[in-house]
């Protein structure tokens, strides 16, 4: 019998993102097949200590902000999920069979993953490849990648230039326009430049920026710290909210103009040095944009619409896919991705044709929501690759990944 993938699903962490994440551990812990993996429960909780087994799947069954949940309600893998998560129902995952020499609890420091990286440790040597589920700080931003290099474990994503550099928008945007994408205009501005001189900043974004404006920390996800500015009055609450999260803020004109609502746009890339487009998706937001709330509050009356495929043209869908293949490889990325754009509504004047949309790269996330109603894995299975196939890519996605990392001298003969 062939042997079974030893696969450590690693969730939770301590970013603003953590209830997310354990959402996304869960979807993926109900699919993953445990006919071709062994799994290895691996949490980390809000104060940084690492968790093995029971330990981490408690962290699973706890509570969590009634808030989130599903925006699906005839989703019934999630809707599940996200009860267990905020109910504290028992989450029915088999346990693993202990290691033959240690349990797994005790093979890591609770108080911190440095010793997963030590030569010899008998959890990371037990592991063939490390699957996180991490969202946002300390888990999207290349810092648990390193990790994961410095120990030579296999792991599922990005590597530590393509996570940094797609989490931090700033050097994102400067790679973007490297490669002559379009992207909407913007200011990169300080925390202690703000801080320092309010007045100077704001005349600066007024001078480079038209409102409405987005106000945004350079290195978050989920929307978090986002806020959208209608006018002057609403900048410096906008600012101190995004300072407070985040040393590098960025201040982005709004696409179209005064009361124009964009159309949010969606694909998600899977692969590695040839990487794959999924069909184009919509999001029509139940707010005025895209935000923390809208992608997982309660919103039973008016929740946020996905519409997959994208109403587009075969040229638009193209050019989208293109855009998004072209982002993946720019910011250096592997394994997945997914990738957002606003694009403009058409505008018609009297007399006039009607004007061709322009199309503007948002942002690409390396670890993207991985629940059963992200749209990461909604893309993908309307494209063809159902969700429990797309855990086994992504895989072996990072075996490839890291057998071609050994190819790699690093010494010399």
């Amino acid at each position: 019998m062939k042997k079974k993938l030893r696969i450590g699903i690693l969730f939770g962490g301590r970013s603003g993102e953590h209830e997310v994440s354990l959402l996304s551990a869960a979807s993926v812990l109900k699919a993953i097949d445990r006919k071709r993996y062994e799994v290895v429960p691996i949490a980390i909780d809000k104060q940084g200590h690492w968790l093995c087994d029971a330990d981490a799947l408690r962290l699973l069954e706890g509570p969590t902000p009634a808030r989130l949940s599903s925006s699906s309600e005839d989703d019934a893998e999630f809707a599940t999920a996200a009860a267990v998560l905020r109910c504290g129902e028992p989450l029915h995952i088999p346990q693993m069979p202990p290691h033959p020499m240690r349990r797994a609890t005790d093979l890591l420091d609770h108080s911190t993953g440095a010793q997963l990286a030590q030569p010899g440790n008998p959890l990371a040597a037990s592991l063939d490849l490390v699957f996180p589920v991490l969202h946002g700080t300390f888990g999207e931003d290349g810092t648990i990648q390193g990790l994961f290099e410095l120990a030579d474990i296999a792991y599922v994503g990005s590597g530590v230039l393509g996570s940094s550099a797609a989490m931090d928008k700033d050097a994102m945007k400067r790679l973007f326009a490297a490669a002559g994408l379009l992207q909407t205009p913007h200011v990169v501005l300080l925390r202690s430049q703000w801080r320092s001189d309010p007045k100077r900043a704001i005349r600066l974004i007024e001078k480079s920026l038209a409102y409405p404006l987005f106000v945004k920390p350079a290195n978050l996800g989920s929307s978090v710290g986002i806020s959208k500015v209608h006018a002057r009055a609403e900048l410096p609450a906008a600012l101190d909210l995004a300072a407070s999260f985040d040393r590098k803020l960025i201040v982005e004109q709004g696409v179209g103009g005064p009361g124009v609502k964009p159309r949010e746009l969606e694909v998600a890339v899977l692969g590695n040095d040839t990487p794959e487009a999924s069909v184009v998706g919509e999001i029509v937001p139940n707010k005025e944009f895209y935000d923390y709330d809208s992608k997982y509050a309660d919103s039973p009356e008016a929740p946020s619409i996905p519409i997959i495929p994208a109403k587009l043209t075969a040229s638009e869908s193209k050019q989208v896919r293109q855009m998004a293949l072209d982002a993946f490889r720019a910011c250096d990325c592997s394994g997945l991705a997914r990738v957002d754009f606003l694009m403009e509504p058409a505008t018609t004047g009297k007399g006039k044709k009607k004007s061709t949309p322009r199309i503007f790269l948002s942002e690409i996330n390396t670890l993207p929501g991985f629940t059963s109603i992200s749209m990461y894995p909604k893309l993908w299975q309307a494209t063809s690759i159902p969700y429990s196939k797309l855990i086994d890519r992504l895989i072996a996605l990072a075996l490839e990944r890291h057998r071609e990392k050994m190819q790699t001298r690093y010494t010399k003969p």
